[in-house]
């Protein structure tokens, strides 16, 4: 099993409404790299779920329902990639982009060394470090 963050703005997607929906095709990502990393999930794979810009916090916990397939946003002719993703669990005590960069064991997340990608790999460790601390 692989675990993996991905990143929204709560006042576009706000989790909340992820776990009122239960499910939702994670479309519009327009970054290779993070295509890439779209591809490589896994049916029931981790995932953390990231509230950019204003929050900067990891919120909640969704797992990989469907692996990759064919954005249906995207243009014709371009090649861009979905998964679909459920919500599993909002977290008790959200945990902060600043809790992170404190804490030295997560210097090598790429959450801090890649702000701007919106889909990305967490290392085994890393993964639970953090759900560990939002209880």
């Amino acid at each position: 099993m692989n675990h993996w963050l991905v990143k929204q703005e709560p006042s576009t997607y706000p989790f909340s409404l992820f776990l009122r929906e239960k499910k939702v095709v994670w479309d519009g990502v327009r970054n290779y790299q993070a295509r890439n990393f779209l591809r490589q999930m896994n049916l029931g794979d981790s995932v953390l779920y990231y509230h950019s810009v204003d929050e900067r916090a990891v919120v909640g916990l969704a797992k990989v329902l469907k692996t990759a397939f064919p954005d249906p946003t995207s243009p014709k002719g371009e090649d861009w990639t979905s998964v679909m993703l459920g919500a599993v669990r909002a977290f008790p005590h959200p945990v902060t982009l600043d809790q992170l960069k404190a804490d030295k064991k997560f210097s090598e997340l790429l959450l801090l060394r890649q702000s701007r990608l919106s889909v990305m790999p967490v290392p085994p460790e890393l993964f639970s470090a953090i759900v560990q601390l939002s209880q």
